[in-house]
């Protein structure tokens, strides 16, 4: 409609001597019919799926037809429109070279209005495609990162169980057993989420609170943890092992090195800028800028990939001993 508004005003613009009503009806009519025949006249012919025309010579001559039906049709009822309002006068009508102009500015238009709808849906179809790849290749890039993650645990747990062996192997025994224990409940949960394509903040501390449990085993009293998810947050969708790499840290840096042991904490709270995953430990502590392990280069990838920007990690040393790591992520709205 903006488009046959236009081409009847600069009309009007060549020649302001005749009023403005004709060239209105006369391209309003002929524009709605064009548009018609070949906008509704798709739906009747396979279309390619990138621009949504009908594909080959059927597109060509869908858009030829609709221009010469909409100016054939929108021409003979523009014609009795003007006779019966009487806007020309008595014994006037289109010259030749009216004719052949009008003729021409509706090829003219038709071509070009095609042309911008397809170019349109053309240019959506290519946005939707590379916003897809993009998606593919984060989800892609994430599962690298996880399939990362469970051998590097799973080969500090048999190091940590090879040396325990050694020394007490009744505690060596009852590790093993949590191991293979932990390992069937991780891989269910993965098939689950894989399946469900959600893993939830009440997994990922689930998953927490077995990996404390088998690490337990090991440490005996040295360890001690408490983990704080509230109800209203359980339901959050998170990366899977996204907070595994810090308790591992806090584990192997933090309690490990102390003969007191000391306690890990884990807490989700929802603050002003959406979601904040806490976790701390109260061991040895290191430097104000620790050094890029695996754990926390693989936390800061990760969200980068997940959330495209919109997370961060702040990781302190606390000035009494230990650290901590504070994730603040999006918060998913029901």
């Amino acid at each position: 409609m903006a488009f046959a508004l236009m081409v009847a005003t600069l009309q009007y613009a060549f020649m302001p001597e005749r009023p403005y009503g004709p060239p209105l009806v006369y391209s309003l009519l002929i524009a709605t019919l064009t548009w018609a025949v070949i906008d509704l006249g798709r739906d009747l012919f396979p279309s390619a799926a990138e621009t949504g025309w009908p594909k080959g010579h059927a597109g060509l001559a869908l858009v030829l037809g609709g221009i010469v039906f909409g100016y054939l049709g929108g021409t003979t009822i523009a014609d009795a429109v003007c006779r019966y309002f009487q806007w020309y006068p008595p014994g006037t009508g289109q010259t030749t070279g009216e004719l052949r102009s009008s003729i021409l500015i509706t090829a003219l238009a038709g071509i070009v209005g095609s042309f911008y709808f397809y170019a349109v849906n053309k240019g959506a179809y290519l946005q939707r495609k590379m916003a897809e790849a993009r998606r593919q290749a984060s989800e892609a890039r994430l599962k690298l990162l996880e399939s990362q993650l469970e051998p590097h645990m799973l080969f500090n747990t048999l190091a940590n169980l090879r040396a325990l062996i050694a020394t007490d192997p009744a505690r060596a025994t009852a590790m093993l057993d949590r191991l293979n224990d932990y390992l069937r409940a991780t891989l269910t949960a993965s098939r689950t989420d894989a399946l469900s394509g959600r893993h939830t903040l009440a997994d990922e501390f689930a998953r927490l609170r077995d990996y404390l449990e088998l690490m337990a085993v090991r440490m005996g009293p040295r360890l001690r943890y408490t983990l704080e998810l509230p109800e209203a947050l359980s339901a959050q969708p998170v990366p899977p092992l996204l907070l595994q790499p810090l308790v591992e840290n806090c584990i192997r840096h933090g309690l490990e090195p102390s003969l007191q042991g000391g306690e890990i904490r884990v807490v989700a709270r929802q603050n002003a800028t959406g979601l904040e995953l806490e976790v701390s430990d109260t061991g040895v502590g290191c430097g104000p800028e620790p050094e890029a392990g695996f754990g926390l280069s693989q936390v800061r990838e990760r969200i980068g990939t997940a959330y495209a920007g919109q997370a961060r990690m702040d990781w302190h040393s606390q000035p009494d001993g230990g650290t901590r790591a504070v994730l603040t992520l999006p918060l998913q709205t029901a």
